[in-house]
């Protein structure tokens, strides 16, 4: 099995998106505590359950990206794309609901609207 670098546009720009959800994995898979700093959380004193959870998550963003980047298939991409799409939509319903309307937030918005949209513009064959 060789590893796949694709050359057409609308596949490599979902194949950028599934390392960048790699990289995120990662970081959350061996920095919890620069994660959890970052999304603006802490651990509560005389509990590690908190780094359990973002290790957990960050190994499951990092698997999932992994396969897809080893597979080369659109319906891997497509549940990389749809994942990032639900967690923009609660973003969304953070920002109605919750009062949490900060720049910080916004970024992080764009930032799961662009890793929602190339997997499943590619997925989709609109890229």
């Amino acid at each position: 099995m060789e590893f796949y670098i694709p050359t057409e546009t609308g596949e490599f720009l979902a194949f950028c998106a599934a390392i960048a959800t790699v990289l995120f994995g990662l970081f959350a898979l061996f920095a919890p505590g620069t994660a959890l700093k970052l999304a603006g959380l802490q651990v509560r004193d005389g509990t590690r359950e908190g780094y359990a959870f973002v290790r957990s998550a960050g190994g499951f963003y990092a698997g999932i990206a992994i396969v897809a980047l080893l597979m080369a298939q659109s319906w891997i991409y497509m549940a990389i794309g749809g994942g990032f799409a639900l967690a923009a939509f609660g973003r969304i319903l953070s920002l109605m609901s919750d009062g949490s309307f900060t720049l910080k937030n916004l970024a992080v918005l764009g930032a799961q609207a662009v890793l929602a949209a190339l997997p499943l513009g590619y997925a989709f064959g609109f890229l």
